[in-house]
């Protein structure tokens, strides 16, 4: 288990992981199922959210790519 947990990860939740990237559901959960985003943790039976830093790194890369393209 991780012992760096003092309050430097936020959990969100769905709707804010789409208003962050622009994505919809669907696309979330495709670019999931390919690898390609990162995958939720279990908060409850019924409910699932997304490490903040992951979702902003994920964003880096998306904007390092961009400005690899020549």
């Amino acid at each position: 288990m991780h012992n760096h947990l003092n309050g430097q990860y936020a959990i969100l939740r769905r709707r804010e992981v789409e208003k962050m990237t622009g994505m919809s559901r669907s696309t979330i959960y495709l670019h999931m199922s390919l690898g390609e985003f990162p995958k939720p943790i279990k908060l409850g039976s019924r409910s699932v959210g997304w490490i903040k830093n992951e979702i902003l790194s994920w964003l880096e890369s998306k904007i390092q790519e961009r400005d690899l393209e020549v």
